[in-house]
């Protein structure tokens, strides 16, 4: 956190407010797998930061896998593109291994920062409309548009 490239993307008034959560004993941190309850798991992957793991619950579809930050956009996982800004490239690339083999097919993975997911699953209702969306339902196809990461040298 010492150097901008790396504390960039965190507010200082969050990093001290999931702090005092972790004193006010609200916080449960997990090292490697857990089952967080019936139909919820965490599973470590490392990769984009060395702590990642990524979430899987039980919906009336099956497993959905919430990728987070494992895969922050549809195409990192479907054609291996690693993000630049990683602590390890290998354990990234394996991370995406591991969601499809914790997946029962890859329309049941969900990114974490795509905007193709708020157009491929409807909201659960007209007024969460563009803020939240059920992924306990199939996708719906939409067209993507296809971007591509460039390291930066």
């Amino acid at each position: 956190m010492a150097h901008k490239v790396f504390s960039a993307p965190y507010e200082v008034d969050e990093v001290t407010g999931l702090v005092r959560q972790v004193y006010d004993g609200r916080v449960v941190f997990h090292d490697g797998d857990a089952r967080i309850t019936d139909g919820m798991t965490v599973h470590h992957v490392g990769g984009h930061t060395m702590g990642l793991q990524f979430v899987r619950v039980f919906t009336r579809r099956g497993w959905v896998v919430v990728a987070s930050d494992v895969a922050h956009f549809y195409e990192g996982f479907e054609h291996t593109r690693p993000l630049p800004l990683v602590y390890n490239v290998g354990d990234m690339v394996a991370g995406f291994s591991r969601l499809r083999d914790m997946a029962p097919t890859e329309d049941h993975i969900v990114p974490g920062h795509d905007a193709l997911v708020m157009q491929k699953y409807p909201a659960p209702s007209p007024e969460l409309q563009g803020i939240a969306v059920r992924l306990d339902v199939a996708p719906r196809t939409v067209a993507k548009k296809e971007t591509h990461v460039q390291a930066q040298h």
